[in-house]
């Protein structure tokens, strides 16, 4: 089968086209997907580069990705949710028990996979997985929405942004969003309130009293987020730890997240698809023979909405 995979930790030149790379086999309570289309996120190129090594070190030759939209082609023992020819959209991830989805076949553990949306095709569904989830899981997770709070997402054209700002205005919240001056028109028609160019607008200037912040940038953007919080407000970042100082400081609540691809999550984020509440926005396919310039794109382009491979 053909595969992008890594056998060293590097940059875009380290990424190898295999023609012959062999079939997954197959496992006790996982599937293999014939796979249609692969999302694209930050952490496949992290991974790429060797970020994660200390943690989660690779065994070469591995294969890249982790979303994935496809057909079930064959299912393991102790399988009991799924059949041969389902649609099927999750995660086949090499560090969540699967082999890789950058490849025209995927072993996937059944608790990372669900039945694929009907209202989109594979392209579309693939791109929903971890930025979807991510968004879902910290409004309803993290954040405990309720109809009528007040919210701040940053990055609000980034993939996990795109998501959270459809879902936070399906749940009744008010959403300011911070993007580029070329994305206020794209992050309005998504259900955003209040888009603040964060170019030349200083977001902390303009809010208060917020109920709650989506943070999607960390760094100074974090710090700055504090302060528009109200006493016992919530701050969810997807790359900064809490901090105890300024917790105590405002008055607030701050989470650390690590999204879960479940299939719950991923069964409840296909029926807000299939009712006509999230919109997937794709921003370029590109083919599995240039997995190593799409991954390229994502990590140095401004992606709005996301990137996907398309394989089949």
């Amino acid at each position: 089968m053909k595969a992008a995979q890594l056998n060293k930790y590097g940059g875009s030149e380290v990424v190898e086209i295999k023609m012959d790379a062999p079939e997954p086999i197959i496992a006790a309570g996982k599937v293999l997907v014939e796979v249609y289309a692969a999302g694209l996120n930050p952490v496949d190129w992290k991974i790429r580069e060797g970020y994660l090594q200390q943690m989660a070190p690779l065994q070469f030759p591995a294969t890249l990705g982790f979303d994935f939209s496809g057909v079930v082609k064959k299912i393991g023992e102790d399988v009991a949710t799924f059949q041969e020819g389902d649609e099927v959209y999750g995660q086949a991830g090499v560090l969540n028990g699967g082999s890789g989805s950058f490849a025209e076949v995927a072993l996937a553990n059944t608790k990372t996979i669900a039945r694929k949306p009907k209202r989109v095709n594979h392209i579309e569904a693939a791109a929903l997985p971890l930025a979807g989830v991510s968004a879902w899981q910290g409004l309803m997770d993290h954040m405990k929405f309720q109809k009528g709070q007040r919210v701040l997402i940053h990055g609000g054209a980034g993939g996990i942004g795109t998501f959270a700002i459809q879902i936070a205005k399906h749940l009744g919240a008010y959403i300011a969003t911070t993007a580029s001056a070329d994305d206020v028109n794209y992050t309005r028609d998504l259900g955003a309130d209040e888009v603040i160019d964060y170019k030349t607008k200083r977001f902390e200037d303009l809010l208060r009293d917020y109920d709650a912040v989506f943070d999607t940038v960390g760094g100074e953007t974090y710090e700055r987020s504090f302060t528009v919080l109200k006493k016992g407000g919530v701050i969810v970042s997807m790359l900064e730890q809490p901090r105890q100082d300024l917790m105590a400081q405002y008055g607030v609540n701050a989470i650390a997240q690590f999204t879960q691809v479940t299939s719950e999550r991923l069964s409840k984020l296909a029926e807000l698809v299939d009712q006509g509440v999230l919109k997937i926005e794709i921003d370029k396919t590109f083919p599995l023979e240039q997995a190593a310039e799409a991954l390229a794109y994502l990590q140095t382009k401004h992606s709005k909405g996301k990137v996907v491979l398309g394989i089949k």
